[in-house]
């Protein structure tokens, strides 16, 4: 990019030179910056739409307010690009989202700045609460304010409205800022979005109160948050009251680039794109569909031929693919919002009535409904079918999205099946499975990214025995893959040639397992289980507890990801980076044969 069109962003590199600009050069600053964003997410990808329209509102925060001891707590996090660079790291932004880079969220041990670590929703609040708290009074004669930026997607989770009710009786100087563009990555749903849309429409002087109002919480609004003066204003106002406040902002997704202002779901993280005409920049495609895109069609196909179909989930409809079913039955698809816990209820209550509900929902984000999985589903053998996308290592999001703990807590909750994919086929079949599957709960496990096999969209006989898949036989040992980790193994295995004599299967169900694979396993001089969940816990242990109890004699290995968060990057170099590639398993195979 060319610097010279960056000059007062240049000079900008902390918040103390920001704040000594004129207010008259900071609309400037607010070009320079979009300017910048623009062109360093166009080469290398990341969130898009949500960091373009928080670039007045970031400037305005910090330079009224004394961070860091000031504390801004971002909802999410997709919107926090420009306070990254604000303070400090516009050098370091080259390397966000990449392996040994910054994060593309809010992460505490990357900076002072970053008080609260995000990368789901609906947070903000409470830990603004929580920080205001432990604050408390200094000695100084100003106290030190808490700022909770909050987009009004993210409204639509349960904890934000359980912050709000102990907001409503605190008498901390704690400030909640709904950034309201009207969009999660999908258009917002529901009351509260329309709410804040009459709220927008009305003049203070003729508008009926607002929601927060009714709760005792001082609220302003609506606020241009692309007018660096009315913001700065209305945050200054705040500063001087001792107690909590709501400032309600309108902005723009997208903002300050029209293809993004037009097509805000497309543009909310669009990977690498020619800057000048919007137009994306091809990257490598592999073989076969998305398994979100297979998952899509097949249950559109279900829903054909079963009326008691219906598809859910949690304001992830592109996401996670559902958005194929919605279009043709729309009745039958539920957004329910970023509200994971009621749409794993609402499912129940569906099934209980004859529904065959299918909740599709990221791995990370399905954590959330953990009770209501087992006392509103499991317990009462509910036949509601969990696609979980996103299943293992998800790349540049990092920690906060890697789906590493599914296996792990969903394998011992009673009566509920848990199914692992390979390639397009075997979701499909899965999915088949699932919807015959009269008995309880059913979880389907898949990662992002294209799926190997493009199945046929025709018919598919469900599987009515649970039973696990040899791809290749042998007598010197047994390697167990869990889902997509079988293309690593058969490279690994290929590589070390016929001589080694290993036998591969693919596990397919993850819970029950399957007795035959138990069987010919206790045959074997050694086992190695490879999966791409967590250590402890997941299909490993279970396989290994297994075999105990059988009396097993051998050797009995697992490959799965560390006891650790895993950082960012590409999947093929964390998965390289946790030995969980085809090089990695070479290596375990190898040392087992030998010490065979």
């Amino acid at each position: 990019m060319d610097e010279t069109r960056i000059q007062l962003l240049r000079t900008s590199e902390s918040v103390d030179d920001l704040r000594r600009l004129t207010e008259g050069q900071l609309p400037i600053l607010a070009d320079e910056l979009r300017q910048f964003l623009i062109h360093e997410i166009s080469e290398r990808g990341g969130h898009f739409g949500a960091n373009l329209g928080v670039v007045e509102l970031t400037i305005a925060l910090h330079y009224v307010f004394q961070t860091p001891g000031d504390s801004i707590v971002w909802d999410v996090g997709h919107q926090a690009y420009a306070h990254k660079i604000l303070t400090g790291r516009r050098h370091l932004f080259a390397g966000n989202r990449v392996l040994g880079g910054i994060s593309g969220f809010p992460s505490r041990s990357e900076s002072i700045f970053d008080c609260f670590g995000t990368g789901h929703a609906s947070t903000s609040i409470s830990a603004a609460i929580g920080i205001a708290h432990q604050a408390g009074s200094s000695n100084s004669a100003r106290s030190s304010r808490t700022i909770a930026v909050i987009g009004d997607g993210a409204l639509t989770g349960g904890l934000a409205y359980e912050a709000l009710n102990q907001l409503c009786g605190c008498a901390l100087p704690i400030l909640v800022v709904v950034n309201d563009n009207q969009m999660s990555i999908d258009p917002n749903v529901g009351g509260i979005s329309k709410h804040l849309r009459q709220l927008k429409s009305k003049h203070a002087s003729d508008r009926a109160s607002s929601f927060f109002e009714a709760l005792g919480i001082p609220y302003l609004g609506c606020i241009d948050g692309h007018k660096l003066e009315e913001l700065i204003g209305a945050l200054r106002n705040w500063d001087s009251n001792p107690g909590p406040g709501i400032i309600h902002v309108s902005t723009c997704k997208g903002k300050g680039y029209p293809p993004a202002e037009q097509e805000q779901t497309r543009w909310h993280a669009p990977g690498r794109f020619d800057k000048i005409s919007g137009r994306s920049i091809p990257e490598p495609v592999p073989a076969g569909p998305k398994f979100q895109d297979v998952f899509g069609q097949t249950l559109l196909d279900l829903a054909r031929a079963d009326h008691r179909v219906v598809g859910i989930t949690a304001a992830m409809p592109s996401g996670t693919s559902l958005k194929i079913m919605m279009e043709e039955m729309p009745d039958r698809c539920f957004d329910v919002g970023i509200a994971e816990a009621h749409a794993v209820t609402f499912a129940a209550g569906l099934a209980s009535k004859g529904a065959r509900p299918f909740v599709a929902i990221y791995s990370t984000f399905l954590q959330r409904s953990y009770d209501q999985i087992i006392h509103d589903v499991a317990l009462q053998k509910l036949p509601v079918v969990f696609c979980i996308d996103r299943a293992g290592l998800a790349g540049a999001d990092g920690p906060t999205h890697h789906g590493a703990f599914d296996m792990a807590f969903l394998s011992c909750i009673p009566n509920l099946t848990v199914a692992a994919p390979r390639n397009a086929e075997e979701l499909r079949l899965m999915m088949y499975t699932a919807l015959s599957h009269d008995s309880g709960p059913f979880a389907i496990r898949y990662p992002r990214g294209h799926a190997p096999d493009c199945p046929d969209q025709g018919p598919i006989e469900p599987l009515m025995q649970y039973s696990a898949h040899c791809l290749a036989s042998g007598s010197s040992g047994m390697v167990i893959s869990v889902g997509t980790m079988a293309a690593y193994v058969a490279e690994a295995l290929n590589r070390l040639g016929q001589p080694a004599d290993v036998a591969h299967w693919d596990l397919r169900f993850v819970k029950p397992i399957d007795p035959k694979l138990l069987q010919f396993a206790l045959t074997q001089p050694f086992v190695l289980v490879v999966e791409d969940g967590c250590t402890r816990g997941g299909a490993g242990s279970a396989i290994g507890l297994a075999l105990i109890e059988a009396g097993y004699k051998g050797t009995f290995q697992v490959a799965a990801l560390p006891d650790s968060f895993v950082t960012q990057g590409t999947p093929d170099e964390l998965y390289a980076l946790c030995r969980l590639d085809s090089n990695g398993i070479q290596e375990r195979l190898l040392a087992l044969i030998s010490a065979g």
